[in-house]
């Protein structure tokens, strides 16, 4: 059996980061019987991982591009480790939420140099394949941890799978660290000295960074929105509840179709702003398809058809991370500015992530159900396409609509 590529180890640091993510939501209801927080404080916890992400994606994006993507990497993931493990012995919420937003620094330390390494370490002709692969990790990690956090908090409690999902960041650490040549950060120290130190403004001066970061808070939004508030859904369906985890993990994790297609019809020539069409606009119909009332039909055909409307949306969607992730790396203003722009993009997807399910909650608020909720999908996919249409014409300007390397 041959060595692992090391953007292929890249692509594993960055689900061992995303377990991170999704280790929380399966241990809410643990949480609250032994540790007693309240509804309120669990809310803080799912959102205070994506605090970080919200306001210092672009800071740490261009101090990742001083220090070293593979650095920045390492360090994201030890962090992510180090919180983690002094999680597992906390018994105040206080403690519990302090630790969650250390984590939400690690998470984003470890996930935005990812885009920068993978394209030092694959050929031109490979990069939006891999690119692509990348944009598997928060799925993939995520709908990981919905699987397996119930089994091993029900085996050993909250405690063991929190120092289990430290112990797997720091041997992704290890291994990342061993697996990577230490050149991918002296070339990145080499081209930053010569460009000086002021990439922050670089990039916000550019208009490509701003046209892929506000695509993908379309995107996480809706993505959100939709994904996030499954489990009442399939609540108030009568769903039981182990059959509920198993179809919301499913409907996380076959998101990764979607980005793995993406870099491989990207390769093949197909223009990045149709496979951005095709994914906001099965995300349109997907939602309308599982918030729809079908008054007339059976619960039981009712809910197929929302689930299959659900798997639509998550799956055909999958194409728009991928391809952002693509479209990201060509529209940085140089290379040394491909992590302050990927900063940025995550920067916006956690905004879209914090607004998305609060407007959508509000609809459901205002009209008495969850009927009209996919008027919020329609319209962030309506935004989506329409930036969409402009990312086209910044790709034709810079020669990269057709071609797969930057």
């Amino acid at each position: 059996m041959g060595r692992l590529h090391p953007a292929s180890v890249v692509v594993l640091a960055g689900i061992g980061a995303a377990l991170h993510v999704g280790k929380l939501p399966p241990a809410v209801p643990v949480l609250r019987d032994s540790l007693h927080i309240t509804l309120v404080q669990a809310g803080f916890l799912l959102s205070l991982v994506q605090l970080a992400g919200m306001t210092l994606g672009l800071a740490m994006g261009a101090a990742a591009d001083a220090l070293g993507p593979r650095r920045t990497m390492v360090l994201g993931l030890v962090i992510l480790s180090a919180a983690s493990a002094l999680g597992g012995t906390a018994t105040t919420p206080a403690a519990l939420l302090a630790l969650r937003a250390c984590e939400g620094v690690g998470f984003l330390l470890a996930s935005l140099p990812g885009p920068s390494l993978i394209r030092r370490l694959v050929e031109p002709q490979r990069l939006a394949g891999m690119l692509g692969m990348w944009g598997t990790y928060m799925p993939f990690g995520t709908g990981l941890a919905l699987l397996l956090g119930p089994a091993v908090m029900a085996l050993a409690g909250w405690p063991a799978w929190w120092w289990l999902c430290g112990a797997a960041s720091l041997g992704m650490a290890l291994w990342l660290w061993l697996a990577l040549p230490a050149s991918c950060d002296e070339r990145m120290a080499a081209a930053t000295a010569a460009r000086g130190g002021n990439r922050i403004v670089r990039t916000l001066t550019a208009r490509g960074p701003w046209l892929a970061a506000a695509t993908f808070a379309a995107y996480s939004a809706q993505w959100l929105a939709v994904i996030g508030f499954l489990p009442t859904i399939y609540a108030q369906a009568g769903l039981p509840g182990a059959y509920a985890a198993v179809a919301t993990a499913l409907a996380a994790t076959i998101n990764m179709a979607g980005n793995i297609a993406s870099g491989r019809l990207l390769q093949r020539g197909v223009p990045a702003p149709v496979l951005l069409y095709c994914g906001l606009g099965a995300m349109a119909i997907g939602a309308i398809l599982a918030f729809a009332p079908w008054t007339h039909s059976t619960a039981l055909d009712a809910l197929l058809v929302r689930y299959a409307g659900v798997l639509m949306f998550s799956a055909v969607g999958g194409l728009v991370p991928g391809t952002l992730f693509s479209v990201g790396v060509r529209l940085a203003p140089d290379e040394s500015t491909v992590s302050s722009t990927v900063g940025w993009m995550l920067q916006w997807s956690s905004i879209g992530q914090f607004c998305g399910p609060p407007i959508a909650a509000w609809v459901a608020a205002q009209t008495g159900g969850w009927e009209r909720t996919w008027w919020v999908t329609v319209a962030f996919a309506g935004v989506g396409m329409l930036l969409a249409s402009v990312i086209g014409g910044s790709l034709r300007q810079r020669g990269h609509l057709r071609t797969a390397a930057p």
